[in-house]
């Protein structure tokens, strides 16, 4: 099949142009002033032409809590939010160690057929701390990288040797940078918020003392560490000065953590509690301050689907976890008007450099020879996010109900059409 989108403002991570692109099969194969012949025409007047979001970090619950989301509906949502690859966590149930449950992972998607879906194996056993599992076997069934997300390596040995083995192999390590010892049954951050609110707090150094760690074993071992969902404002001045003494260390953020700060907790609306915590405004501001200069490398969602009944409970009950492929599109294109970002910064931290840190060099830009990954945004679009546009099982996010901003409207996968803002899939 072949496709052309006319009229198209064409965002790259480094520049900006106006053209039309022809895609034919799974391939874009001309980027130019001419109209040429195609089984579908898309008129992308007053719109944005974008490489497919990557989202380097989701939990999809499947296998073994698919009443939460599962593979097909996890997929639905990332392709609706203009996410064309998605990196699924290893904390299924059971986990992600071992090859049979990658497979599984990887045919689901595929037969599904919306998405590029690229498990993220355990680091441990069980996720338990203990044992590595077989490296090379997760990455020979298909897993992109290794993390034991939702539990943080407690052991600085078997960081020690899990960031030897993955460079061994070629790839790297995303840690839960949480100190457990100083959680303290916490279930926000620690400060004066939390003490009005009678809530046990977590404190920031919690995060700041796991990163420095794993920037130190980073060091010695010369391994790659990648830092999830960062939240403090020092842990971004300890990225800095790792990469300023060139350890190999990359970090994202995700929406939640640059749009709100922990004052959105004071009507204990279970919605806003995450982990890590929503942190200060100082926090907030550092996280764009972050995303301005470079030094926080991705945006990625933590899109963690819970149950209504999970969420709709006391706020010490209630899990941890947020929403988020299908508003990571108004989320970021806020930061835009805001002046924090361009639209070409847009696509470097949502989709060229995730492609860049996962090895996946056929995709993060329109160019011709390029994988036909394609998102389509109109940045001015207004409406309530409902029922009606949530294709997720899952509600857990403070913005259900609430009029956005600027939304995902077409998405191209591999130069087919997957979602079109409006239709059921």
């Amino acid at each position: 099949m072949s496709i052309l989108i006319k009229n198209a403002t064409i965002i790259n991570a480094n520049n900006t142009q106006k053209a039309n692109i022809l895609i034919k099969d799974n391939k874009i194969t001309q980027i130019s002033s001419a109209m040429s012949d195609a089984d579908r025409v898309i008129d992308a007047s007053g719109k944005l032409v974008m490489p497919g979001l990557i989202d380097m970090h989701v939990h999809f619950r499947d296998p073994g809590q698919e009443y939460k989301e599962d593979i097909i509906t996890g997929s639905h949502a990332a392709a609706a939010g203009g996410v064309t690859t998605a990196c699924c966590m290893a904390n299924t149930k059971p986990v992600n160690d071992n090859p049979l449950i990658a497979k599984y992972m990887i045919q689901k998607a595929k037969d599904c057929g919306l998405i590029d879906l690229y498990p993220i194996s355990a680091i441990t056993q069980g996720s338990k701390g203990e044992r590595l599992v077989d490296m090379g076997k997760m990455l020979e069934a298909g897993c992109i990288a290794f993390s034991d997300d939702g539990l943080p390596v407690v052991s600085s040995d078997v960081m020690r040797a899990a960031l030897e083995y993955s460079a061994h192999h070629g790839s790297f390590i995303i840690n839960h940078s949480q100190d457990c010892s100083l959680c303290r049954c916490g279930h926000m951050n620690e400060g004066q918020m939390s003490m009005k609110l009678g809530i046990k707090g977590m404190p920031r150094e919690q995060e700041e003392i796991m990163i420095s760690r794993d920037l130190l074993l980073a060091k010695q071992t010369g391994g790659r560490i990648h830092t999830a969902h960062i939240s403090s404002a020092w842990s971004l001045e300890l990225v800095k000065m790792a990469r300023e003494k060139g350890i190999n260390i990359t970090c994202e953020v995700t929406p939640h953590h640059f749009t709100y700060d922990e004052s959105a907790l004071e009507n204990y609306d279970t919605s806003y509690k995450m982990s890590p915590p929503l942190r200060t405004k100082a926090d907030v501001e550092a996280m764009k301050a972050g995303l301005k200069s470079g030094v926080i490398d991705v945006i990625a969602t933590d899109h963690a689907p819970h149950s209504k009944d999970e969420k709709n409970s006391t706020f010490e009950d209630a899990p941890f976890g947020i929403t988020g492929l299908q508003t990571l599109v108004p989320l970021t294109l806020n930061l835009v008007r805001d002046g924090v970002l361009s639209y070409e910064d847009m696509v470097r931290v949502c989709s060229k450099r995730p492609a860049e840190i996962l090895g996946l060099d056929d995709r993060g830009e329109i160019a011709v020879g390029k994988l036909a990954d394609i998102a389509i945004i109109d940045p001015n679009i207004e409406y309530i996010f409902d029922d009606k546009l949530n294709f997720s099982k899952s509600v857990n996010s403070p913005l259900f109900g609430k009029t956005l901003k600027g939304a995902n409207v077409l998405s191209i996968k591999s130069g087919k059409i997957v979602y079109e803002w409006g239709k059921e899939f």
